[in-house]
C-alpha cells in the first residue's frame, strides 16, 4: 500500500460507480480517477447545472470517458427513494457505491426535508436510505463494494441517542462529528450485517484527512475561523485529489478489507497516502452500532 496513488487503480473495460456529492472536492476527484480507469461513472448532486459541468471536465481530461449525472438531494428521503427507483427500474447491477456528499457545521440548526437536523439527516440518514434501497443491485454484482467517508472529526463525536437531532442545544462542529461518527459506525455495521445475512457485499469506510474543499465555506461560512483558514492559509490542506486517495483505495484496491476503515498515513492523519486509519472506541461498540442501525431504519423508513 506505501504510497499508493491513482496510477495503483485495476483498469476495467465495465463497472458501474455511483458517487454522491460528486461535482466537486473529493468526490469529483473520485469520479475523475474511477472514469479515468475505464469505470462507468454516475456523478450525483443537487444542482443539474453542475452536473452538467463537472461531467464536461471530465470529458475534456478522458473524451472517452463513460460518465453520466443523476439529480438527487440526500437531504429529502422522496428525492432518494425517487433516484433509486429509477436505478432499479435500469437493473444494471451497482459494482461500487461511494457515500460521499456532506453538509459541514452550519451555523444555525437547519433540518431536511423531513424533520432531521441537517448534518444528521444528509450525511448518515441520507446515505443509510441510499445503500438501503439500492442494496438488491449492489448485491447483482459478484463484488458490490460500499464506501463510506467519515472524517477524522469522528474522535470527537459521540452519538446522542437521546437528542440524535440537536433539538435541545445545537453546536454545530459536535453535530458534525456525530454524524461522521454515525457514518463510519454505519460502515462497520453494514459490513456486519452483509456477513451475517450473506449479502455478498462489502463494506468499507475511509476518510480525507484535512483537505481542500469547499465544505468550511459553504457549510461554516467564508467568514468563520475555518472558512478564513480555508481561504487564506490554504497550505494547511493538502488537494482535494489527495485527499480522495484513502476511498479510492477502499474502492478499488483488491487489498482493501471489509470492515477496515483508511485514511492518510502522515501528521495525525492529515494527510499523505492512504494506510489503515485507527478507528475510534465509540465506533468500537457493537451494541451502539446495532441500535444506530435500528433507529436509522425506522428513521429512513427503509428495510435491509
Amino acid at each position: 500500500m506505501k504510497n499508493w496513488t491513482t496510477a495503483d487503480i485495476p483498469r476495467t473495460n465495465s463497472g458501474l460507480a455511483i458517487i454522491t456529492g460528486s461535482t466537486e472536492g473529493i468526490g469529483f476527484e473520485d469520479a475523475l480517477a474511477l472514469a479515468s480507469a475505464g469505470w462507468n461513472v454516475t456523478l450525483m448532486g443537487r444542482n443539474p447545472r453542475k452536473g452538467t459541468e463537472s461531467t464536461a471536465r471530465i470529458k475534456q481530461v478522458n473524451p472517452l470517458a463513460k460518465v453520466s449525472f443523476e439529480q438527487i438531494d440526500l437531504a429529502d428521503l422522496s428525492s432518494i427513494k425517487s433516484f433509486a427507483s429509477r436505478m432499479i427500474s435500469k437493473g444494471q447491477a451497482i459494482d461500487l457505491l461511494i457515500n460521499n456528499a456532506g453538509v459541514m457545521t452550519p451555523p444555525k440548526r437547519l433540518e431536511t426535508a423531513d424533520g432531521f437536523e441537517l448534518q444528521f439527516g444528509t450525511n448518515h440518514i441520507g446515505h443509510f436510505a441510499l445503500t438501503a434501497q439500492l442494496l438488491p443491485l449492489l448485491r447483482k454484482s459478484r463484488e458490490g463494494r460500499v464506501v463510506t467517508v467519515s472524517s477524522i472529526a469522528n474522535r470527537e463525536g459521540t452519538i446522542n441517542f437521546d437528542d440524535l437531532q440537536s433539538k435541545s442545544a445545537y453546536a454545530p462542529g459536535k453535530a458534525y462529528s456525530q454524524s461522521k461518527l454515525a457514518n463510519l459506525m454505519f460502515a462497520l455495521e453494514l459490513q456486519r450485517q452483509s456477513e451475517k445475512h450473506g449479502w455478498g457485499v462489502t463494506s468499507i469506510a475511509a476518510h480525507p484527512g484535512v483537505s481542500r474543499t469547499n465544505l468550511l465555506i459553504t457549510g461554516a461560512g467564508r467568514w468563520s475561523a475555518a472558512g478564513m483558514a480555508r481561504t487564506f492559509l490554504p497550505f494547511l490542506f493538502q488537494p482535494s485529489a489527495q485527499g480522495a486517495l484513502p476511498t479510492l483505495y477502499a474502492a478499488t484496491s483488491p487489498q482493501a478489507r471489509g470492515g477496515a476503515y483508511y485514511g492518510p498515513d502522515r501528521l495525525m492523519e492529515t494527510r499523505g497516502f492512504p494506510a489503515i486509519s485507527k478507528i475510534p472506541a465509540q465506533a468500537e461498540n457493537a451494541d451502539d452500532s446495532l441500535e444506530l442501525w435500528e433507529i436509522s431504519k425506522a428513521l429512513a423508513k427503509v428495510e435491509f
